[in-house]
């Protein structure tokens, strides 16, 4: 493909992507498609010749939109939200053209350096102390990994440097919440700590963890010969958005001595909520963790792939991952950040560049006011939820999720059928294409869980769902 013709097929993409955003609310919001229905519509063989490419593209609404789940619908109010906005798509588009690989300053000085701006705005924005350095990861995933890799290295006196955890006598042990998110639990076996030296502590009525049995656990750790080392604690837990008790969490951290147990935070979706300084005392104690994380990729509106991962002492974290081969060495290493030692894999991608956009796109206020039209949104329906007969509200409403049921008077107690009726109602909302929501399960019990807070989605959307949910309880 020369320029010429990279120009006329990329003029058509944008207009493509715009047309498709203009007309997106108008779509089934979840896929019908059944599986092996798409690939089916492919060549089972590779292209053989080249310059099929305008031919595809022409044909992008025959094969691959039809296997689309819109996640930026404006009714789309399952899973999380997962808003890429136009400025965005403009970001990564610059980032793709420009191709460059940012795993050292050198390979790219402003791949670097931007991502160090946008870091310390995003910062600002969520109001935390200057001593907090920030490092853009793909997910909170492995930005979890590695921050139980800095607990797991700082606890065992940099065991990696000798024979590992094979060579540790006593095990380390660590804590999370029932409710905490499954890639915690997954970080922490990649980690190598091992399924029986993990300690999920049970929660609370508004299903938040609960300290006092968080203290009794390391107590009794420690009795056994054990080595407390992390304690992941949940600002917005995925099931509920329940909040983690962050400062009576840190307390306990502190009654087991300096440096002695990591605390690293999870803040997944509700980071962004702290854009807002009215949300901010939902993590009170933040600044006595030693990691966190949240994703602008979900409710900011950077596009995914982009997570924010904190830390509070950026020595220590590339101490454990940095690799110095001597292909890898400059002459500006010592003044410069070499981001490929902040985190697992070398090659980084431009990602700074997509979240710079959106912020100059966007401003603060901007993002503000959308925020909390989204809180408002949750509030609203929660009203509607707390007024009705038959609905059971099964958690508090801290962000932008409501989790319900419903319980009709003749399935009372009847928690087998409470389960299939809503299912049904799932089910039904779901394959009708007017809205899309997730069917979870919470302490034995089923519920819908309603995720607010697509960029497009408007009081009208929420009312609409409202209404559909009713007529699909009573259908």
């Amino acid at each position: 493909m020369d320029a010429a013709t990279f120009r006329k097929l990329g003029h058509e993409m944008v207009e493509w992507v715009a047309a498709y955003r203009e007309g997106m609310e108008r779509l089934p919001v979840r896929s019908s498609v059944r599986p092996g229905e798409i690939r089916a519509r492919f060549a089972v063989e590779p292209p053989r010749a080249g310059g099929g490419l305008p031919s595809a593209l022409a044909r992008l609404d025959e094969l691959v939109l039809p296997g689309i789940t819109h996640w930026n619908h404006p009714s789309f109010f399952a899973y999380f939200p997962s808003n890429t906005s136009y400025a965005s798509i403009l970001g990564d588009l610059v980032a793709a053209g420009l191709g460059a690989q940012g795993m050292s300053w050198q390979t790219s000085p402003a791949a670097t350096e931007i991502e160090e701006v946008v870091m310390d705005w995003l910062r600002q924005m969520v109001g935390l102390a200057p001593e907090w350095k920030g490092v853009v990861h793909d997910t909170a995933s492995t930005a979890t990994l590695c921050a139980l890799l800095c607990a797991r290295e700082r606890a065992s006196s940099f065991s990696q440097n000798r024979a590992g955890l094979q060579g540790i006598a006593a095990p380390l042990t660590v804590y999370l919440s029932s409710q905490a998110h499954s890639s915690v639990e997954k970080a922490a076996l990649l980690a190598g700590f091992g399924r029986e030296n993990l300690r999920f502590i049970d929660t609370d009525e508004v299903h938040a963890l609960r300290a006092d049995l968080l203290e009794q656990a390391i107590a009794a750790d420690l009795v056994a010969g054990c080595r407390p080392c992390a304690i992941v604690a949940t600002i917005g837990t995925t099931g509920t958005t329940a909040i983690d008790p962050l400062e009576s969490i840190a307390a306990t951290v502190d009654l087991a001595g300096p440096d002695t147990i990591w605390l690293h935070v999870d803040a997944a979706l509700a980071g962004t909520a702290m854009v807002l300084p009215e949300c901010r005392p939902l993590w009170t104690g933040v600044e006595r963790a030693d990691s966190l994380v949240f994703n602008p990729h979900k409710w900011m509106g950077a596009g995914f792939d982009l997570s924010a991962y904190y830390v509070r002492d950026p020595e220590h974290l590339i101490r454990v991952m940095s690799t110095n081969p001597t292909y890898l060495r400059t002459a500006e290493d010592g003044a410069v950040t070499n981001y490929r030692d902040w985190q697992i894999p070398l090659g980084r991608r431009f990602r700074a560049l997509k979240l710079w956009f959106f912020l100059l796109d966007v401003g603060v206020e901007g993002l503000q006011a959308r925020l909390r039209r989204d809180l408002a949104n949750a509030q609203w329906l929660k009203e509607q939820f707390d007024a009705a007969p038959d609905w059971e509200r099964l958690a508090p409403v801290p962000l932008q999720t409501v989790c319900v049921r419903h319980v009709p008077q003749n399935l009372a107690g009847d928690e087998p059928a409470l389960t299939a009726h809503n299912r049904e109602i799932a089910r039904r909302i779901n394959d009708s294409g007017a809205a899309y929501l997730t069917p979870s399960e919470l302490k034995g019990r089923q519920m819908l869980r309603l995720s607010i807070g697509a960029e497009t989605t408007e009081r009208r959307h929420v009312e609409a769902l409202w209404f559909a949910l009713q007529a699909a309880a009573g259908g």
